[in-house]
């Protein structure tokens, strides 16, 4: 019987797949040091895997104007793809999007919902 190995980015027990969200705090655009590793992992990775294309998608908590909210959601995707850069991930490979406050991971309506819902999502092709 012949195994079959999966990319990192399909191997549900790989680092790669189990940390794509990048957490903000209110009202910030900026990447908090405690997601440089996993910005690292998915940079370096990228990096070696030239052909593979990701979108990095923004989103924001339910407070605020939609317009005011895609803005900082796509401020949030744009941060994280200039860090990607960094370790060396080309422009080709990444598209930087924003969701608003349109997918929410929570859907409560306080501080901890909120906060789960203040973030940017690598994603990766299905196959």
């Amino acid at each position: 019987m012949a195994t079959v190995s999966l990319p990192a980015y399909l191997d549900p027990k790989s680092d790669i797949s189990t940390g794509r969200s990048v957490y903000f705090d209110f009202d910030i655009a900026l990447v908090k040091p405690e997601f440089n590793g996993l910005v690292e992992r998915h940079g370096k990775y990228l990096a070696a895997n030239p052909k593979l294309v990701i979108k990095i998608e923004g989103n924001t908590d339910e407070r605020g104007s939609a317009e005011y909210n895609l803005a900082l959601g796509q401020k949030r995707a744009e941060s994280v793809r200039q860090a990607l850069k960094i370790f060396g991930v080309k422009d080709a490979q990444m598209e930087a999007v924003s969701w608003g406050s349109e997918k929410p991971k929570s859907s409560g309506h306080d501080e901890s919902a909120w906060a789960q819902n203040r973030r940017a999502d690598l994603q990766y092709p299905n196959r």
